[in-house]
């Protein structure tokens, strides 16, 4: 979700945190439907399009966890040890919860901004 203003002011950037504070919850929870480590993550997410920090990303990962929504394990096959997270079925279900009730505000907007309510 990358802005394509060079300058943002200080109002529209706290709205844009808002609004993509929730998103990179879900989409964590869909890509790692495959299990990732979170520096590979951190990529995906860029690759996709929704820009995330390190310095939000992995708090986010050890929240999901201890939520249950997200399962680890060490891989320590490699010289450095890596943290695999992999989504748990609850993390799925509410993947499934979050993507239909975005869809459902995305139809709303789309509504909305074509001048329609209905």
């Amino acid at each position: 979700m990358s802005t394509s203003s060079p300058k943002l002011s200080a109002l529209d950037a706290g709205h844009l945190q808002e609004l993509r504070r929730g998103t990179v919850v879900l989409a964590s929870l869909l890509a790692l439907r495959t299990p990732g480590y979170g520096y590979a993550l951190l990529e995906q997410l860029a690759e996709a399009g929704v820009d995330v920090d390190a310095n939000t990303l992995y708090p986010l990962l050890r929240r999901l966890e201890s939520q249950q929504l997200l399962t680890s394990e060490w891989n320590t096959d490699e010289s450095r040890p890596r943290k695999f997270y992999r989504t748990s079925v609850e993390g799925e279900a509410l993947a499934s919860r979050l993507l239909d009730e975005s869809r459902r505000i995305t139809d709303a907007l789309v509504r909305l901004s074509e001048g329609g309510a209905s």
